[in-house]
């Protein structure tokens, strides 16, 4: 659900004031101008309109920003070196030779995944409703179009990703949709952290804390069940339980994660 957590926007330099300043207003926040986040103490994270949107955190020992980033940086090594249609997640949702479903991502996030499918060939539509993260992969999506211009390698993935508007739910726009309208739906529902798990990257603690755990999320199986043609893929940690006590069909196990594969109908080939 939206953050209660206090939160401004900021500007990285004067030519992106006007921008922040719109933003700010759009989303209800407070602007403080070109205040840098280490002096800032009354807020505890800033959206920092730049040449990018960055979530930061505040204070002098705070880390690193959050970014959408779809065309540098480890979103990029994994689209030239991740393994193609080899990776798990490829299989899960059914790509083979000859057959790239359309993916619905119904809890995008800061849209990692839906970018992996998108590389691999899926047409991929996103779904968000926070509206502060749904302000960092629109502005993802934004720079990703503006680097496909110009990159041929860019230019298919990112005519493939799509960005839905903003929800107020997955679960009840799913529950709208057409019964077997969409070929396959992937859920990575926000999973409660461990308080003392090392592997939440010290950046990651603002994303975390600003969306929260998905405490409906057992909520949005049954729609998209319903509203899937050919499957609906769940993305959980490796020893979580099954979303809504739901046993799946099948699984696809890595380390520390895996994917739950609920089918409805057989993937042609």
């Amino acid at each position: 659900m939206p953050s209660t957590l206090p939160l401004a926007v900021t500007a990285a330099e004067s030519e992106f004031c006007s921008q922040a300043e719109a933003l700010a207003t759009q989303l209800k926040l407070p602007y403080l101008g070109e205040t840098p986040e280490k002096l800032i103490d009354d807020a505890p994270f800033v959206l920092k309109r730049g040449q990018s949107l960055q979530l930061c955190a505040t204070g002098r020992k705070a880390p690193g920003p959050v970014a959408v980033d779809f065309v540098s940086g480890a979103v990029a090594h994994r689209r030239k070196f991740g393994g193609g249609k080899g990776q798990q997640i490829a299989k899960a949702v059914g790509v083979r030779s000859g057959f790239y479903p359309q993916v619905l991502d119904a809890t995008a996030g800061l849209g990692r995944d839906a970018f992996v499918l998108a590389s691999v060939g899926c047409e991929v539509r996103m779904l968000e409703r926070n509206p502060v993260v749904y302000a960092l992969l629109e502005d993802g999506v934004r720079r990703l179009q503006e680097a496909a211009l110009t990159d041929r390698e860019l230019g298919p993935i990112a005519a493939r990703l799509l960005l839905e508007p903003l929800v107020d739910s997955a679960t009840a726009w799913l529950a709208e949709q057409g019964a077997e309208s969409i070929p396959v739906i992937y859920l990575d529902p926000m999973f409660p952290s461990r308080e003392k798990s090392a592997k939440v990257k010290k950046e990651m603690v603002a994303f975390h804390q600003i969306v929260g755990s998905d405490e409906d999320a057992d909520g949005l199986l049954a729609p998209a069940l319903a509203a899937c043609y050919y499957r609906t893929v769940v993305k959980r940690p490796r020893l979580a339980p099954d979303l809504a006590g739901e046993k799946p069909s099948l699984r696809f196990e890595g380390k520390s994660g895996r994917f739950d594969v609920y089918t409805r109908h057989g993937i042609p080939g």
